[in-house]
């Protein structure tokens, strides 16, 4: 089993929903997605609730979570989320970084362009992998 850390310094919109997509298109058997982050928020942002529901997926189990060196252990892949020198490191774990916008406070159609794009970044990463369904 594979598994995709996206990580942020909040945890609470743009790693939410790469996991959250990640998660939707991958094949459960082989790959799944973890999110966390370096300082974790309360809460998903409203907004990005908001744009996940719009496209099925029900975040009411999602919360914030601590990037723990456990954690990171554990995954195999990581890919930050353009938090520039806040985004975490993590040796040994292939990287990646996706320069997104923070949906914080943006919005609605703000931040389904941003999710359109991590949809994107998604399907173009499952696919080259091959963990489609």
């Amino acid at each position: 089993m594979t598994t995709v850390l996206f990580a942020c310094v909040h945890n609470a919109g743009r790693s939410q929903m790469a996991a959250a997509l990640f998660n939707a298109e991958a094949d459960a058997k082989v790959a799944r997605a973890v999110s966390a982050g370096t300082e974790p928020g309360d809460h998903l942002h409203p907004e990005v609730v908001a744009a996940l529901a719009e496209v099925g997926i029900d975040t009411s189990g999602l919360r914030p979570q601590q990037l723990t060196d456990d954690l990171a252990r554990s995954c195999s892949m990581l890919i930050t989320m353009g938090c520039s020198e806040q985004c975490p490191h993590v040796p040994g774990l292939a990287r990646d970084d996706w320069p997104l916008a923070d949906p914080k406070g943006r919005p609605l159609e703000e931040v389904r362009a941003i999710r359109e794009d991590i949809v994107r970044r998604v399907r173009a990463l499952v696919a080259i992998h091959g963990w489609g369904r």
